[in-house]
């Protein structure tokens, strides 16, 4: 039999601990990652020290232990846990003699892998050029150091290096155009959504904690007749980088907008913050913000933090969130259950994702009011409007005109009020 799968890279993982009291779980994040890029991890060291080694990030000492373990191991392949200089990289590089990635590369590898549409795929091209740029070092053929000058470089020429400078640079400058045009189209899109009253709730959170799961939960129990609307779930790091939005229409006549964003990481590189600012539009733009948490993680408090701080970095504060601690059925915990503005609960679980749903409602539609209304059959505009932006309980049609009862916003209240009955 010939084994046609291909074989993983052996990784060897390692960190330098300046005293971090939340290292290990970097570390074990780290392992995680690795493993998301399909590699397989055979081995990890770490060292405490006080400061980074500004050349090697390691002590020579500890290098020559890591080579020894990871060519003892077979590995072919050195992560670390930090973002690293790129005369670090390059020394590693030969006194390891393995190819070394560091935490943001191998984060940049992942995203590269699973972007699915142009938004994405162009906001992670951005992404590895803006980190590949102050990495690039001259040739080391001496030959090869000048180009002749031209009229855009007069008399001195051009080394490779200045070249290779420019022509990323130029890259940069095209993808930033052309993903301009994309968030172009992608914010007419979600204008429209917000000129509805409808209200906008968007999952956020960390990645593999389950909020793809969610808004499926959602669909299959109140949309199932339209399983066509799933969105992609699966059990790893990063499983979707594309916003989902979909429309929940609940049995009691109540609707929101429901989206389901990137997945955030400790240490997210910056680069990567900043392209997807777009992508998380949907959560700037929210009324509701629901941060899904790993309840059967024993670092969920972390993740909770780490989204607090993503959050605070794309500028999303003041929205109204509901932590909801999803995985409960792999704790020994009674679920589902809510406390305050959380709740504890399985995304698999019919009961669980009810009870979520009647704690959305409570939350985005707190400030809307019932109304019974009579509308003129002539005040075709207005009842259309109505039917756009409210929910609508019940309509029955006479003669005289169309009997509503309504849950209308705050904002929209006023107009309603000549139709009372």
């Amino acid at each position: 039999m010939i084994d046609n799968y291909p074989q993983k890279t052996k990784a060897f993982i390692a960190g330098v601990n300046l005293n971090d009291p939340n290292f290990e779980y970097y570390m074990s994040e780290l392992s995680n990652l690795t493993e998301a890029n399909n590699m397989e991890v055979v081995g990890q060291a770490r060292q405490n020290a006080e400061n980074i080694i500004a050349g090697t990030y390691f002590g020579l000492g500890k290098i020559n232990e890591i080579k020894a373990m990871a060519h003892g191991l077979k590995a072919k392949v050195l992560v670390l846990n930090d973002e690293l200089s790129p005369v670090q990289i390059r020394n590693l590089e030969k006194l390891t003699k393995l190819r070394v990635v560091d935490r943001t590369e191998l984060i940049l590898e992942i995203f590269a892998n699973r972007a699915k549409t142009k938004q994405a795929k162009l906001q992670v091209q951005l992404a590895r050029l803006q980190y590949e740029l102050p990495r690039l070092h001259p040739s080391e053929n001496n030959l090869d150091q000048q180009r002749g000058g031209g009229f855009a470089n007069r008399g001195a020429g051009e080394s490779k290096l200045e070249m290779n400078r420019r022509t990323i640079g130029g890259q940069i400058s095209a993808i930033k155009k052309e993903l301009k045009a994309v968030s172009n189209q992608e914010e007419i899109k979600a204008s429209r959504r917000n000129q509805s009253r409808i209200p906008k709730v968007a999952l956020v959170g960390y990645t593999n904690a389950g909020k793809s799961t969610t808004m499926n939960g959602l669909l299959k129990v109140f949309d199932h007749e339209n399983s066509d609307k799933q969105v992609f779930a699966k059990n790893m790091l990063f499983a979707t980088l594309d916003t989902s939005v979909r429309r929940i229409d609940m049995k009691n006549n109540f609707s929101f907008i429901l989206s389901d964003t990137v997945g955030f990481i400790s240490k997210l590189p910056h680069n990567l913050v900043e392209s997807f600012k777009a992508t998380l539009q949907e959560a700037k733009d929210a009324d509701l913000l629901i941060n899904v948490v790993d309840a059967s993680d024993p670092n969920m408090i972390q993740m909770v933090r780490t989204t607090e701080q993503v959050l605070g970095e794309i500028g999303v504060k003041d929205i109204p969130m509901i932590t909801a601690y999803n995985k409960a059925d792999q704790t020994d915990r009674n679920y589902p259950q809510i406390e305050g503005n959380d709740i504890l609960y399985s995304a698999i679980d019919e009961k669980s994702i009810k009870m979520l749903a009647d704690l959305i409602i409570k939350r985005v539609f707190a400030g809307y009011d019932s109304f019974n209304l009579k509308m003129p059959l002539a005040e075709g505009k207005m009842l259309a409007y109505l039917h756009e932006h409210a929910q609508i309980q019940k309509e029955e049609f006479k003669d005289d005109g169309v009997y509503l009862t309504a849950n209308i916003a705050p904002a929209d209240q006023a107009r309603f009020k000549k139709y009372l009955v």
